[in-house]
């Protein structure tokens, strides 16, 4: 990685004026293609989360850049949905009533859909953007609704964005054994099983992440995402393909594919209709395949067997490789976040900090480790009442001066070959309010209480997010997110099967990666947000009648111990606290030295 390259803009891309032109454009489109509505998801062929440029519609259309969103475009409305992360940015980023921001959570799209009156009215959408599952539910509203959806043969943003980016071209490198842990030829017999015991001929994959750990290559298609656009269908006898553009792969990736067959991802529509002339049975994960992949197999001739994906549950469930991999970066990256935090402690109180100049020195003290491939995502730098915004990005019209006496949120993380991090530290500049005080130590006791709990088999991150809430609630406060994510193995820092949510149903399962993360925002002053990453611990005998699983926690940082209230903590709390600290001090004290290692030595010191 080259120092001087720029790994996140403080541009800001978004373009709320240009959205009611673009969107009357959108409608002239639509009326010509004899279409009373529009559905548009913020989301690409693969159902990213996070999208190239090319794939950035909603954006485009509206200039709300957040990673969630569902635009309905009615004749008379164009509703913007999107989740509590976003309440805020959705409003400052969209012009109305042009757009109408909604809660997705509160005002489901399809409950919102169904409640229409739009008889005999047609709704475009375009299959390649709509999964099975989720077509299913816009269907059935849209025909309680009285209107019919009708597929588009093109997407009708593309056909009015005039500079729309072209596809990404980043070359496909090969992710070594020593960091993947497995050799992606067990990978595929594995996947290949799971077909058979689907009583399936083939499985179709279309997730960009799971192409990359399936075949262990990494890309750069994505921003700090180190993966690739790209299908891949394996077969019950082992055969796998790998649909991807073949000039990204480097000569090395090609000798490492030399038992894959390689296609042009344009072909790959091609190879779904054969599978279909070959009366093929299909397994789909109908969360996550699109509905023109389905039609496109059925209307073939083949058959399809729904299921979910298989490579998500060994991704999930990390290998003794990739969770060595992982601590290791966690100490690493955790030095270089102390760093950061050493220096902010001495820099902010002279009042010459601001947003920008912090999130670039965290990259700077990343950068010092000298194995830093990326960030795992736009760090956001939020100081004050920008810290209330949950997914806030520092742009140069945004940032802001870190004030004395207040709060400032720094939520970050970082790509390395042996691990991706994330981290979140809400820290003090000056002196402690009361009002700062007691929501910290609340959410400090909920992080608290999620880290040390214990459960058995079965138990789904929905069961665990009250641990987190549950103080916070007690004094009639909450927060508008989920409690937990998958993080993936030097991939996304969003990583499905499981999370810990009140919509979290997957059980956890030993080696999942996932974040413990609760928060308090309070608008237009600060937010508060503790975030470590843990690991699903093995089920051991603790004594009772069958043995419990847990968490571990890896992320190697203190808190900002000034924050604590220590009346409202319990002995036990205090305990996990100065344990923690002793941790982080036996594991990062080593890699630090004067200034550094004294302030670590301080923040780490037991209280009481």
């Amino acid at each position: 990685m080259n120092d001087a390259q720029p790994l996140q803009s403080y541009d800001d891309t978004s373009e709320p004026d240009k959205g009611p032109a673009r969107l009357a454009d959108l409608r002239a489109a639509m009326a010509a293609q004899g279409l009373d509505g529009l559905l548009v998801p913020r989301t690409d062929e693969h159902q990213s989360e996070y999208l190239p440029a090319y794939a950035e519609r909603v954006a485009w259309l509206t200039g709300f850049t957040g990673s969630n969103a569902f635009v309905l475009v009615l004749p008379s409305e164009a509703r913007v949905f999107t989740d509590g992360r976003y309440t805020l940015q959705v409003r400052a980023q969209t012009v109305q009533p042009d757009f109408t921001p909604d809660d997705m959570v509160e005002n489901p799209i399809a409950a919102y859909l169904d409640g229409l009156d739009l008889a005999e009215k047609t709704i475009g959408y375009d299959p390649w953007l709509h999964t099975i599952n989720g077509f299913k539910r816009f269907k059935k509203a849209a025909e309680k609704a009285g209107a019919t959806l009708i597929p588009t043969p093109t997407n009708l943003i593309d056909t009015i964005w005039a500079d729309r980016p072209g596809r990404p071209a980043e070359p496909i490198v090969v992710h070594p054994l020593e960091f993947a842990g497995q050799p992606f030829a067990e990978k595929i017999a594995d996947i290949a099983q799971t077909v058979k015991d689907k009583r399936a001929n083939a499985v179709v994959l279309t997730q960009a992440d799971g192409a990359a750990w399936l075949f262990n290559l990494r890309g750069n298609d994505v921003p700090q995402k180190p993966m690739f656009l790209a299908f891949a269908i394996v077969s019950d006898d082992g055969g796998a393909q790998l649909f991807v553009d073949p000039g990204k792969l480097t000569s090395e990736a090609h000798e490492h594919l030399q038992d894959v067959t390689i296609a042009d991802i344009a072909d790959f529509p091609a190879a779904l209709q054969a599978l279909g002339k070959a009366k093929a049975t299909v397994m789909v994960d109908p969360a996550n395949v699109s509905v023109k992949i389905a039609d496109t197999i059925t209307e073939a001739g083949g058959s399809l067997v729904e299921a979910t994906d298989p490579i998500e549950a060994p991704r999930a469930r990390k290998n003794a490789v990739e969770q060595t991999g992982a601590r290791a970066a966690h100490v690493r990256d955790g030095a270089a976040v102390t760093r950061f935090l050493a220096w902010f402690d001495k820099e902010a109180p002279k009042g010459n900090l601001d947003e920008i100049q912090a999130a670039e020195k965290l990259l700077a003290c990343r950068r010092e480790t000298n194995q830093l491939k990326d960030i795992s995502f736009p760090t956001i730098s939020g100081s004050g009442a920008n810290g209330a915004i949950v997914h806030y990005r520092v742009t140069h019209a945004t940032n802001a001066p870190i004030e004395q006496n207040s709060l400032y949120l720094v939520d970050s993380g970082a790509q390395y070959l042996d691990g991706t991090t994330d981290i979140t530290r809400t820290l003090l500049v000056g002196d402690p309010l009361e009002e700062h005080k007691r929501p910290y130590t609340l959410v400090l006791k909920g992080h608290i209480a999620l880290a040390t709990a214990r459960f058995p088999r079965g138990t789904t991150g929905a069961h665990l997010d009250v641990l987190a809430r549950q103080f916070l609630w007690a004094n009639g406060l909450d927060y508008a997110h989920g409690t937990g994510h998958g993080v993936g193995s030097y991939l996304g820092v969003h990583e499905g099967l499981a999370r810990i949510a009140k919509q979290g149903s997957v059980p956890l399962e030993p080696g999942m990666l996932l974040s413990n993360e609760p928060g308090y925002y309070k608008e237009g002053a600060f937010g508060i947000r503790l975030e470590n990453l843990v690991f699903v611990t093995e089920p051991q005998d603790i004594g009772g009648d069958q043995p419990m699983m847990g968490f571990e926690t890896i992320t190697r940082a203190p808190f900002e111990r000034r924050l604590v209230d220590v009346d409202l903590m319990s002995d036990a709390e205090l305990n996990w606290l100065n344990s923690f600290h002793a941790t982080v001090l036996a594991d990062i004290g080593p890699l630090l030295s004067g200034d550094d290692l004294a302030f670590l030595e301080a923040a780490c010191a037991p209280i009481r």
